[in-house]
Parts: C-alpha cells; structure tokens; sequence
C-alpha cells in the first residue's frame, strides 16, 4: 500500500473509533453510568462530539430520527466502511 492510502486508511479508521466512542459515551451518560458533571467525562465528550458531528449533521439533515432512536452513526460507520472498501483499498493496492 502507497504511504497516502495507509494515511487515508488510518484516519478512517481512527474516525470510525471516535464515532464508536461517540455512540459509547452518549449511552453510558443516558443510562446515569457516568456523570457530565466530571471534568474527564466532560471532555472527553465534548472531544468526540466536536469530531463527529459535522460528520453526523448533513445525514442528520436528510436522516429524520427513527422511532426516537438517531441511526446516523450507523449510517456513517457504513458509509466510512464503504469508502474503505470500494475506494481506498482498491485505489492504493
């Protein structure tokens, strides 16, 4: 692989970690496991907010929620996962 498709591969790959960490963090402070009021937790949400959701916002435009459930991190992940599969891998190999 050329060095810019294992550049582009990690950085997807490090994106798609951050929206699993998003989703995480979101849980564990809707379910009361962790507390916003800690300064760790606080920012470490803020961090994987302030990655994903310019991400997550135009599918959010096109996404309505689902049944009060907000799928477009999955939708992401797959679209990401796409991206590396059809584009990158192919294109760098």
């Amino acid at each position: 692989m050329s060095p810019i498709g294992y550049l582009l591969n990690l950085i997807l790959n490090i994106v798609l970690l951050i929206v699993i960490a998003d989703v995480i963090m979101s849980w564990l402070v809707a379910f009361n496991v962790v507390n916003r009021a800690n300064e760790g937790v606080r920012k470490l949400q803020n961090f994987t907010h302030s990655v994903t959701e310019p991400l997550l916002r135009p599918i959010r435009q096109v996404v309505p929620p689902f049944g009060g459930l907000d799928i477009t991190p999955i939708i992401l992940l797959f679209a990401i996962r796409l991206l590396q599969i059809w584009v990158i891998i192919p294109l760098f190999y």
